[in-house]
């Protein structure tokens, strides 16, 4: 017991010699999380500049306008009274939506000749383009039921069928989980989930591939000649500062007032699945990649396109089945799963069944195979000695 500890020592002073990964283990983490703490920390879009192109110049049209400056998520940073220069101004403005109100479109409102205002939206950035354009009509949406009801009221409709006239049954829309659509809710876990398991890739990817380079592979296994024991003392380091790690994440919910407080302890025990689970993934590598370089490339090809492919920001099930079969063998797609379900929906444990016995696999297949793997290169390094 007193050599495995020796071990363990000897494995935290390698990761502490090697300044690089001590700065990306470490820093990185931190780093992503208050940038991205600050970058996302308003939660939702606001004030997005739009265009209207006045082309009326009436008291409908400034009702419009008014709609418009009331509403928070678009602000108008101006308005025209022809179409002249047009996309130079959208342009210069940075507008997401332009406007256009046409000539005689309160005459011919009240005439019911059913006029029609364009709105024409910037969709090259398809997250502002959504918030503005629906926005947009929201604020045409009433005014439209406002006409509509001023005209049943000169009818001579009661003002108690009014609403019935107009409105023959009303709908209701009641959003859960998220209800603010708070996009640091939905996207800053989801990110610091990722970069968690790209550093523990970095860390373990050099974990035996530098011992294979440095030479010191041989007298490795002459201290510890279990191979078991050689698993452990290379991811137990990593399993304790991952844990590190989860505790500042943590902090930062606090620090940046994030209501995630239910199901905490479920998603810790997840959490240590997860980081398992990586955790062999890396070992397995650096094992078969005997050179820190490659192997750290290699891991990197696996980690860098893992989130798109997770599912959590576009739906696994609208991507071809070759692709969900590559998200499907990494962890990350399975623990934000896990996550999704116990936090943003504040599901039960039991919901996460499948995750986690999805990462247990991933765990288990790797650790197999890190095992056959190392045995055959600690066969290999005896006969050499």
């Amino acid at each position: 017991m007193q050599n495995f500890f020796s071990l363990l020592k000897r494995e935290f002073k390698l990761f502490w010699k090697n300044k690089v990964l001590r700065l990306l283990f470490i820093g990185a983490p931190i780093l992503y999380g208050v940038l991205l703490g600050y970058v996302y920390g308003k939660g939702k879009v606001t004030d997005l500049p739009i265009i209207v192109v006045d082309q009326d110049r009436t008291e409908m049209s400034s009702k419009a306008i008014q709609m418009f400056e009331d509403n928070e998520v678009i602000h108008i940073a101006s308005i025209l009274y022809d179409q002249n220069n047009l996309s130079q101004i959208a342009i210069q403005k940075e507008a997401t939506c332009v406007v256009i109100i046409p000539k005689g479109f309160e005459k011919m409102t009240l005439t019911k000749k059913y006029p029609e205002i364009t709105t024409i939206v910037n969709t090259s950035n398809v997250l502002t383009a959504n918030y503005a354009s629906t926005a947009i009509q929201v604020c045409l949406g009433t005014l439209k039921a406002g006409v509509q009801i001023e005209t049943l009221r000169k009818q001579g409709v009661p003002e108690n069928l009014l609403m019935s006239q107009y409105e023959p049954f009303k709908t209701t829309f009641i959003k859960k989980y998220n209800r603010s659509t708070n996009y640091m809710y939905f996207l800053w876990p989801g990110v610091l989930a990722t970069v968690l398991q790209q550093v523990l890739l970095l860390g373990l990817a050099l974990s035996f591939a530098s011992e294979f380079e440095n030479g010191t592979f041989k007298d490795l296994v002459k201290r510890c000649p279990s191979i078991l024991n050689l698993l452990a003392v290379k991811i137990i380091p990593y399993m304790l500062m991952s844990f590190g790690i989860w505790f500042i994440y943590w902090l930062f919910t606090l620090w940046f007032r994030l209501p995630f407080y239910e199901n905490l302890l479920p998603l810790t025990f997840i959490a240590g699945i997860f980081v398992l689970s990586v955790s062999f993934i890396g070992i397995l590598v650096s094992i078969l990649i005997p050179n820190q370089l490659k192997a750290t490339e290699v891991l990197m090809v696996i980690a860098t396109p893992s989130f798109i492919l997770s599912g959590f920001t576009w739906p696994l099930s609208q991507m071809p089945q070759a692709v969900q079969a590559i998200a499907n063998v990494i962890p990350l797609t399975h623990f934000l799963k896990a996550f999704r379900i116990l936090i943003i929906e504040n599901g039960t444990f039991s919901q996460t069944t499948k995750p986690i016995w999805n990462m247990i696999i991933i765990g288990l297949v790797c650790s197999i195979a890190a095992y056959i793997a190392l045995y055959y290169k600690k066969k290999n390094a005896l006969k050499e000695a």
